[in-house]
């Protein structure tokens, strides 16, 4: 028997993009005479439809757009995910189309409901299983979250299934792919039977699903692998006495890497915007989002802004040149001295006392000639001149901004409200600066060429908004703060259990602080990809107002 899986992209709510998509590949299917096509998870109207699945003329359009499609597939069986209402009850579920005909319909068991996930909201949960018979043998289906537990796989082989298939819509993170290997595996070795695991691929907001399908053998054997982060049709022998074809897995990086330009990709594209705009400060972070840009749109589609101010070497606008000139984009200069001048001017009254001691009360006059000291406001208001610019770019010419703070910025909140978090898609919000630095390095080598000037890496990390600042004024060294992040964001470790790992503790208390106090800020961020197990945002839920102090 040829089962093939169509690993697609699809767009949440393109109810006739998508069963387009399914009609194309079933028909590619039926040409390489197979007799299965097995689809993602909800591939009919997209994952995650969100609060999509809170409407009744939602389901209503997703059955009539199935029974369009289901008329349309012929010598082939195709197992397609969408979403089902009967009478008051919605079910996650996957409808098995033969001779143009709907004959059965599986309702999903486990509803996911941790990080990214939160089914519980949308859906019932059902518990009967469900097979169908193709040329002797019975096949048996399940969803995604059913296969990490044992109980639906079991019903579906006490059922008679000879075959496991498993519709996925399983979202990206870095070495995601080993532990679903490790749970299908499980399920295989308690059941005895193959498993074909189809999974999604494309970006959906701030979640990348990067494909990878496979099949694994009664023994264990992954016998068949797509491509990650490609549309691909696999097609694999069952049984077959050797394996199918074995897409080669991304190095970790170079994963990482396609992640990130995948997700962009999807997010710029499937919002309808043709250009994006990315202020260019000739440092590592707005390189690598530069190069990313590039890569997933082309360089037609980029333009970079370089807005200098007094404290802004000579050494950073000239890579940020260099750095326009070899990805070969457009790159717009504006100096912000004079807005800093009027702002200075504008706000010198009410900033209040300056370095000759003027009074804040307004009691004595303020002699204007005379600026204020510069601190912290003074910093931000660089930031904002340069946000309101790019803002201003975007209306005038369409633009899609993209900002470029890390997560090891986002996380400490150090990053400017309404200045360098003014945006529309934050790209590499999920990527610590440590990984930043290792991304920028594989670009350079798959470039074949510095790309990103040598000197973008031996700098010290700055803002450049005072002279002779650098991040490390601030904060803890990225390396130190890196992994102080990682054990308590996404290992949910308190104080001392990150101290008991070796790190200083006023260190650690100083970085849990700023994580929790800027909640406020990360919430009126722009959405960005998510390529950790714990990204900011859909999987971090932090109370603003939170007094708890461990």
């Amino acid at each position: 028997m040829k089962i093939a899986i169509a690993q697609i992209n699809c767009t949440v709510g393109d109810l006739a993009g998508n069963a387009a998509r399914i009609i194309d590949f079933a028909q590619r299917a039926r040409a390489e005479a197979a007799d299965v096509l097995l689809t993602p998870e909800l591939a009919l109207c997209g994952y995650p439809p969100e609060d999509l699945l809170l409407r009744d003329d939602f389901y209503h359009s997703c059955d009539s757009a199935l029974r369009q499609l289901a008329a349309q597939i012929k010598g082939i069986t195709a197992v397609v995910g969408h979403p089902h209402q009967d009478g008051r009850q919605r079910y996650n579920a996957a409808s098995i189309i033969q001779d143009s005909r709907i004959v059965a319909t599986y309702h999903k068991h486990a509803l996911p409901n941790y990080t990214v996930f939160d089914e519980e909201r949308y859906f019932e949960s059902d518990d009967k299983p469900c097979v169908f018979q193709i040329k002797g043998k019975t096949l048996g289906v399940n969803i995604c979250e059913d296969t990490w537990d044992p109980f639906a796989p079991r019903a579906a082989r006490a059922a008679g299934a000879q075959i496991l298939l498993v519709l996925n819509a399983s979202p990206y993170h870095l070495r995601k792919q080993h532990t679903r290997y490790d749970v299908m595996r499980e399920r295989v070795a308690e059941n005895g039977i193959p498993l074909i695991y189809a999974n999604m691929v494309g970006g959906q907001d701030e979640l990348v699903f990067d494909g990878h399908s496979f099949v694994v053998a009664p023994d264990g054997t992954v016998i068949a692998r797509a491509a990650q982060f490609e549309e691909e049709l696999l097609i694999c022998d069952i049984p077959s006495p050797t394996p199918g074809y074995l897409a080669e897995p991304l190095p970790d990086l170079a994963e990482v890497y396609a992640a990130l330009k995948l997700g962009l990709r999807d997010y710029v594209l499937k919002n309808g915007f043709r250009h994006v705009g990315v202020a260019l400060s000739g440092g590592i972070d707005s390189a690598l989002v530069a190069l990313v840009a590039v890569d997933a749109l082309g360089a037609e589609s980029v333009t970079c802004v370089s807005m200098p101010s007094p404290h802004s070497s000579a050494a950073t606008q000239a890579d940020a040149r260099a750095i326009a000139e070899n990805l070969g984009v457009e790159l717009v200069e504006i100096s912000i001295e004079t807005a800093m001048d009027e702002y200075e001017r504008a706000l010198s009254p009410a900033f209040g006392t300056g370095r000759d001691g003027d009074a804040a009360d307004g009691s004595l006059p303020r002699d204007p000639t005379r600026p204020h000291e510069p601190d912290l406001a003074a910093e931000n208001i660089q930031a904002r001149i340069r946000g309101n610019l790019m803002m201003a770019l975007s209306n005038k010419h369409g633009w899609l901004v993209l900002t470029t703070g890390n997560k090891s910025e986002i996380g400490v909140g150090y990053s400017t409200l309404y200045g360098d978090m003014a945006g529309g898609f934050a790209v590499i919000k999920d990527v610590p600066k440590t990984l930043v630095y290792q991304l920028a390095e594989h670009a350079n080598r798959r470039a074949g060429r510095e790309v990103i000037p040598r000197t973008i890496f031996d700098r010290p990390p700055t803002a450049e908004l005072r002279p002779g600042q650098t991040d490390q004024d601030t904060l803890p060294p990225y390396a130190e703060l890196d992994a102080i992040l990682e054990a308590y964001v996404e290992g949910d470790q308190g104080a001392a259990d990150i101290t008991a790992r070796g790190f200083d503790e006023a260190t650690v208390r100083r970085v849990i602080a700023m994580v929790d106090r800027n909640e406020y800020k990360r919430r009126q961020g722009p959405i960005g990809i998510k390529i950790t197990p714990r990204a900011f945002g859909r999987d971090w839920r932090l109370p603003i107002v939170n007094r708890f102090r461990a």
